[in-house]
């Protein structure tokens, strides 16, 4: 197939230089627009950008030259990398316009008439998409992809709520400095400290699974009936958040039973299929001290959740602790996946 073109938008920040980190080559996506915030409109991307990751920028992105926020852009789909204070009306321009927006920002997530999106969970959902433009009149369209916490955690959850129905759950999450952008935490503020508040992030790991989870009924998503208690915590990590989970189940499992739906999860054959999809969407450790961020993040090309330390829970039923790569499956790389999903689906052609 020919490469669809694609843009980036806000592809100066972290979020951004992941999503062309990890675009360049791909199969399907080719980057040929980049654009950015007025300071740096007009220069060649290399020179705009303060590159933050170990490889080097993509040589097909350094004489990029970076373009101002506005529809029109050489491009089909568009990647939002936008802080969500700014995303929402700039997301809706860009789908009024014709663009297919797959954005990693918070603004439209829990709009009732977009998907919130990760492939391997409820792929179902993007039939949102028509009544989103039959009620805006919008000739492209929006997805979403969830915190980056909670999408590894609604990953996790999925088989086991088809498997033994989720009835209430508590999460204590250990978040990555990355997941607060650069230059984020001030380092004497986290160095040889955590800090246990992150503005907004409980109530979006409380409610994002529900509609994750959720089912599709007509044209809109009936959340799921479980609860979710989160608490927050940025800890002086690189990359990788860490989750704590308590699960009380509908019908209680033996931990034997918990790690076999684990392991034998991959979703539904239309996402096993795409690009960015990882053999194994979910790898259980055995060993007592896995997962750990140095060691585990980057399984299945940083698309993989990564879950240990599965054991009964003297409160709940089950305990468990897993681990995501927060800036790749938790960000560009999850919007990158949607997209792909979009194509294989004839969203996107």
């Amino acid at each position: 197939m020919n490469r669809i073109p694609v843009g980036i938008l806000g592809a100066t920040g972290t979020v951004g230089q992941r999503f062309v980190q990890l675009l360049d080559d791909h199969p399907w996506f080719q980057v040929t627009a980049l654009a950015a915030s007025d300071r740096s409109v007009g220069q060649r991307y290399a020179d705009a950008c303060h590159w933050l990751l170990p490889t080097p920028i993509p040589d097909a992105a350094r004489d990029l030259v970076v373009q101002p926020i506005e529809p029109g852009l050489e491009c089909r789909v568009v990647f939002s990398a936008l802080p969500s204070g700014v995303a929402g009306p700039v997301e809706e321009r860009f789908a009024r316009a014709g663009h297919a927006v797959c954005s990693n920002a918070a603004a439209h997530r829990m709009d009732a008439d977009v998907p919130l999106l990760i492939p391997e969970v409820n792929p179902d959902h993007t039939a949102l998409i028509g009544e989103q433009r039959r009620r805006r009149g919008w000739q492209g369209l929006v997805v979403t992809s969830a915190n980056c916490s909670t999408t590894q955690l609604a990953l996790a959850l999925k088989p086991l709520h088809d498997a033994f129905g989720l009835r209430r759950l508590s999460v204590v999450t250990m978040q990555a400095a990355s997941g607060a952008g650069y230059p984020g935490v001030p380092a004497l503020d986290l160095l040889d400290n955590l800090v246990p508040y992150i503005g907004g992030e409980e109530e979006k790991v409380e409610q994002e699974p529900l509609k994750l989870l959720g089912t599709l009924e007509g044209d809109r998503v009936a959340s799921a009936a479980f609860v979710v208690s989160a608490q927050c915590n940025r800890v002086p990590v690189r990359d990788g958040h860490t989750e704590c989970v308590s699960i009380e189940f509908a019908r209680q499992p033996g931990a034997d039973e918990v790690i076999a739906a684990l392991e034998g999860f991959r979703g539904p054959a239309e996402a096993a299929d795409l690009p960015g999809s990882p053999a194994h969407p979910i790898v259980v450790r055995r060993e007592p001290d896995r997962p750990q961020p140095v060691r585990d993040r980057d399984a299945g090309r940083g698309m993989s959740v990564v879950v240990g330390r599965v054991r009964p829970c003297p409160v709940l039923h089950t305990r468990f602790v897993l681990l995501g790569h927060n800036t790749v499956r938790g960000a560009a790389g999850g919007s990158i996946h949607n997209a792909e999903l979009l194509v294989a689906q004839g969203w996107v052609a």
